[in-house]
């Protein structure tokens, strides 16, 4: 085994491979981009490396640099985590060739499963079941249309480098084929440098299965059975699941073989993931599972795997790669129980799913299952990277058990002033429907509406508010709120310009809350919502926006404001620009009215909820 490890990546996975590399007694080396010079994965790390400006293309996307680095601290291997260069077949060829250990499939294998449309025809060849669709190498728009015909509509544009979502149309009706495949191609070549195209029969009821593979140098490939990852948001898996719900025997059996065929045709080493696509609508049927791709790297939801076979999956990725075999045979391996996973981002439903950033003043995710994450309180959430922050597992002996387990977990989280998706998520697994496993991949779509909070926080939250901020400064003040100077208590408190006078008496009821107060304010916690109120003043710089307020959806900068105040204003007229994660964001007038109060200023940096203007209503 090789005594020092260089992980190529940041966040919770960089997190995650040192954990086990500690616990193997193999040093590790972490890299960092100016941004996260202070980072977790830098912290925990034997020692580190900067490699560059805070955009990724300048530092974790940048092999050469990455190499050097491996040579300066002298490791001997190189493990590339997920995303980044986890599947780039050019840096796994230079990492070999500069005399160091790759901790992943051959660069040969990476490459046969790259471009879609060859690793179909590869896995085909194989004996593995494909989706019926058109892979060819004509790619002018009559003839694509023409097999679009004959695959029968609706039928899937996919780019052959595509990836995250992108490089992907659903079209439903023959007459906007061909603008959907103009818009594909031009994405594809933005994002890929590759406008090339497959076209898939769209399957109406889809989930998404994939099954973890293992292999070594030693031609031995095993499977660690599958995964269901069918709640996706605009192709991004949000929640997964180990094993699939609905799945018999006889076709898991079935599917995991096929996966096994696809890691044998590539002479795969290492972990990799065989993604299928089923057509759920009579359930899960072994000749209603088709391929799709082939991820070859670790996935980001492998630890729903781990915690159904007990394998611990970066400890298999560091054995093979020093030449160990695969250390458990096929018939040894066996599911025990249930595990789900859920990605918590910094984002905030209510705004569109806008990213949040900034510092993590509070950041609690409890002690409950397995926390898998790459920040800590007093960490900021950069704009620069993908804004996941933790992954929340929960294993349990049953689906239901794992369910009510995780569904605890994003409950009693408590995040700020940093938002994230935890009530979504919440509210996701414990919908009636997923609960069933009455479900497939446009589950979120169907429900999102039931799923984003709601802009108003319930009455208890406000009770629970007053108790916090009546509370004697106790650990626990809610468990231990008594009101010891009169039989009833008030307080005043704020919340997007509605203030309301809460009285408390003994033997009031109370929310399963939890919070902080500080001098000005009271942030409550519930159902994994952050709900923040200010103290004995109306308005505390936020109001909700019937009340006329315009306040800032994110942190960001305030780049141009088009009113001034006693301006008369029109429902939807802009009122200001904010700047935020490279992007733009009008913000408009709520009704015909007047400008009030106008507190924001061109250049000025705003923190969300920020009041940044304030219309009345015309009399």
């Amino acid at each position: 085994m090789f005594e020092k490890l260089l992980i190529a990546n940041r966040g919770e996975i960089a997190c995650r491979v040192m954990r086990t590399a500690h616990a193997m007694g193999i040093a590790t080396v972490a890299v960092y981009s100016e941004a996260d010079a202070k980072a977790l994965h830098v912290r925990m790390a034997d020692e580190a490396v900067c490699i560059g400006p805070a955009p990724s293309a300048q530092s974790y996307l940048k092999g050469d640099r990455i190499i050097a680095a491996a040579k300066e601290a002298g490791a001997e291997a190189i493990h590339p985590g997920y995303g980044f260069l986890s599947e780039n077949a050019d840096f796994a060829q230079a990492v070999i060739d500069a005399g160091l250990i790759w901790v992943g499939p051959k660069p040969e294998s990476i490459r046969a499963m790259g471009l879609k449309d060859a690793a179909k025809k590869l896995m085909a060849d194989a004996g593995v079941p494909v989706t019926p669709g058109y892979m060819g190498e004509d790619q002018s728009p009559d003839h694509l249309a023409k097999q679009a015909d004959k695959i029968g509509y609706p039928v899937l544009i996919k780019a052959v480098a595509g990836g995250g979502g992108k490089g992907m149309r659903k079209v439903d009706d023959p007459k906007a084929f061909k603008d959907a495949l103009a818009s594909v191609k031009r994405e594809a070549t933005s994002s890929f440098g590759n406008d090339v195209v497959i076209l898939e029969k769209w399957i109406e009821s889809p989930r998404h299965i994939e099954v973890q593979l293992f292999g070594d140098s030693h031609g031995n490939v095993v499977h660690l059975f599958e995964r269901d990852c069918s709640l996706q948001r605009r192709h991004q898996k949000v929640i997964e699941e180990a094993p699939a719900p609905g799945m018999d025997e006889e076709t898991r059996q079935a599917v995991c073989a096929a996966a096994v065929r696809a890691g044998q045709a590539v002479d795969y080493e290492g972990a990799g993931t065989v993604e299928f696509i089923a057509d759920a609508s009579e359930g899960l049927r072994a000749d209603r599972i088709w391929f799709m791709e082939m991820n070859t790297r670790l996935q980001v939801e492998h630890p729903v795997t781990e915690e159904i076979t007990g394998v611990d999956l970066v400890e298999w990725q560091l054995r093979a790669a020093a030449g160990e075999k695969v250390p458990l045979a096929q018939e040894e391996l066996s599911i025990n129980g249930h595990a789900i996973e859920a990605r918590l981002y910094a984002e905030d439903p209510s705004t569109g799913f806008l990213p949040s950033t900034g510092r993590l003043d509070h950041f609690d995710l409890g002690e409950m299952g397995r926390i898998e994450t790459g920040v800590e309180e007093g960490d900021e959430v950069s704009p620069h990277y993908d804004p996941m922050i933790a992954k929340l597992i929960h294993h349990g002996e049953t689906r239901s058990d794992a369910i009510e387990g995780l569904a605890t977990i994003l409950d009693n989280l408590e995040v700020w002033p940093v938002r994230t998706n935890a009530a979504f998520l919440s509210r996701a697994v414990t919908h009636p429907q997923f609960v069933e496993a009455d479900l497939d991949t446009s589950f979120i779509a169907d429900h999102e509406d039931d799923l984003i909070p709601g802009s108003a926080p319930d009455h208890l939250v406000w009770k629970a508010a007053a108790m916090i901020a009546l509370a004697e400064e106790e650990p626990s003040p809610l468990a231990g709120f008594r009101l010891n100077r009169d039989a009833a208590s008030r307080v005043a408190l704020t919340h997007r310009g509605d203030t309301r006078n809460i009285t408390l008496r003994e033997g009031d009821h109370f929310a399963a809350a939890s919070g902080f107060r500080d001098d000005a304010r009271v942030v409550v916690f519930y159902e994994g919502e952050a709900t923040e109120f200010a103290l004995g003043i109306r308005g505390s710089g936020a109001a909700a926006a019937g009340d006329g307020a315009i306040v800032a959806p994110m942190p960001g900068k305030v780049t141009s404001v088009d009113v001034a105040e006693g301006d008369k204003v029109e429902k939807g007229q802009r009122l200001l620009t904010l700047e935020a994660m490279k992007m733009e964001h009008g913000l408009t007038a709520p009704f015909d009215g007047v400008v009030s109060e106008l507190s924001a200023s061109e250049g000025q940096q705003v923190q969300v909820d920020a009041l940044l203007a304030k219309v009345e209503k015309q009399a």
